[in-house]
């Protein structure tokens, strides 16, 4: 996997596609890798410039300004909205237009955050990875062989990472930025998403004048997992409409 050295230390940041094409930038969850976006991407369209990256929260911008990514589409899930949302605010340069699926300007209270890191700590993600698949997933989804690859995922997490992540989640409220943003913005949420259900993604998206809602029926926190092609056509007609394609 491509190593890229930027704000002193070494990232897992993999680009794919036309070097020359629209530029979209996918920003994954809590618990989860670059992989997490593996069965979207060959449903999308030729042409694309398409970057991924297993992240510290901070490193999006470097990532951006090196390769020189100008007037992105931002797809950001979870924490990944968050990180959409605060760069959007602060580079509108890089940011052309954003996806913010099943993500909210603000995600859980600091006491929730907090218990999950200490539990993190003590017993490490076995349990947690546990609850999370039950919030993350419908629940035919989670009770299949199929969830297993995403709780395996959970579990390959490094504990600090993932805590360092959780801790800046709890610290976040763009309830203020997120109003004052003007740009073409799609909120996506599942129906079945136990961690940000969808009106609490809707809520956000009301903040942005102009934009856009939709849900998936019989989907969770992952929508694009269960329901990849519905995902990608949604995702399609965004960039259509915004001319990313």
């Amino acid at each position: 996997m491509p190593l890229m050295d930027l704000n002193d230390t070494r990232l897992n940041v993999v680009e794919t596609g036309d070097p020359n094409g629209a530029p979209v930038v996918f920003g994954n969850s809590l618990g989860t890798s670059l992989a997490l976006w593996e069965p979207l991407l060959p449903l999308l369209p030729n042409g694309l410039r398409i970057v991924r990256w297993d992240k510290r929260v901070a490193d999006a911008e470097a990532i951006m300004d090196a390769l020189d990514m100008k007037d992105a589409l931002f797809v950001g899930l979870s924490i990944g909205g968050l990180i959409a949302q605060g760069l959007a605010s602060k580079r509108m340069d890089l940011v052309r237009a954003m996806v913010l699926s099943n993500t909210a300007a603000k995600i859980g209270n600091r006491a929730m955050w907090e218990e999950r890191i200490a539990l993190a700590r003590t017993d490490g993600l076995e349990p947690i990875a546990d609850m999370s698949m039950e919030r993350w997933f419908s629940k035919g989804f989670a009770a299949s062989p199929a969830v297993e690859p995403w709780r395996d995922m959970y579990l390959t997490t490094h504990v600090e990472g993932l805590c360092g992540c959780a801790a800046a989640i709890a610290g976040t409220d763009f309830i203020t930025p997120t109003s004052g943003l003007r740009l073409p913005a799609l909120g996506i949420a599942g129906s079945e998403d136990g961690s940000t259900p969808p009106d609490l993604v809707r809520e956000t998206l009301d903040l942005i004048p102009g934009s856009k809602f939709e849900l998936i029926r019989g989907a969770g926190h992952l929508p694009h997992v269960e329901k990849p092609e519905e995902y990608a056509r949604i995702l399609i007609s965004f960039m259509e409409e915004t001319g990313h394609i």
